[in-house]
């Protein structure tokens, strides 16, 4: 992710309101109790949505994004909801996943050039500890026909089947591909093409 790309997230997240919605992503609402609870890392996390909801709900969580202004965002959220969340101001490019460190990362809608994500997800891998677990929503290629909300690009999406090799070293819980209403702030609204894991370093 570039500068430009921070830029861009500075501008798009420069409003009072918050562009994705104040609640979380309906997945990671349905999949909570699969997570393991501990130290969480929450990779793009913008305005700071997801992060506050598991922290409410008894997680230790850290939120990664490109973008400064987001991450004030999360940090307002927080104080709203009366929870503390840490921040980190980084390019994922940039940022170091550190091994054996996490219990659960979470990755909402964290669309990434292909090269990228590949070497993200590797680093899910090894900075899970042994049980610990990752949880994934993005939209796959067949989204680029709803146009309600993702990326301008195939390359940035994601399929299944591409998932399960570039995160060998997990077991698959729950991976589907499905189409749904995605209701999330102005940004993802309408019928979406996405897909879903929870998967566990074994």
């Amino acid at each position: 992710m570039s500068t430009q790309a921070s830029n861009m997230w500075d501008k798009e997240y420069s409003v009072d309101e918050y562009v994705y919605g104040e609640a979380p992503n309906t997945f990671l609402l349905e999949m909570t109790t699969g997570l393991k609870k501990g130290n969480t890392l929450c990779l793009a996390e913008g305005e700071g949505r997801n992060a506050v909801y598991l922290s409410k709900h008894g997680f230790s969580v850290t939120g990664v994004d490109s973008s400064i202004v987001g991450l004030q965002k999360a940090e307002k959220l927080a104080q709203k909801h009366d929870v503390v969340i840490d921040t980190i101001h980084a390019d994922l490019s940039e940022y170091k996943i550190e091994e054996n460190t996490w219990d659960s990362i979470v990755s909402i809608s964290c669309h990434l050039a292909p090269e990228l994500r590949k070497k993200i997800h590797r680093n899910v891998v090894s900075g899970l500890k042994k049980g610990g677990t990752f949880l994934l929503e993005a939209y796959t290629p067949k989204q680029l026909a709803y146009q309600t909300g993702g990326p301008p690009s195939a390359e940035f999406m994601m399929e299944l089947k591409q998932l399960k090799k570039e995160l060998e070293g997990l077991e698959f819980i729950h991976g589907q591909e499905l189409i749904r209403n995605v209701t999330e702030g102005v940004n993802h609204t309408g019928k979406g093409s996405v897909v879903q894991v929870l998967a566990r370093k074994i």
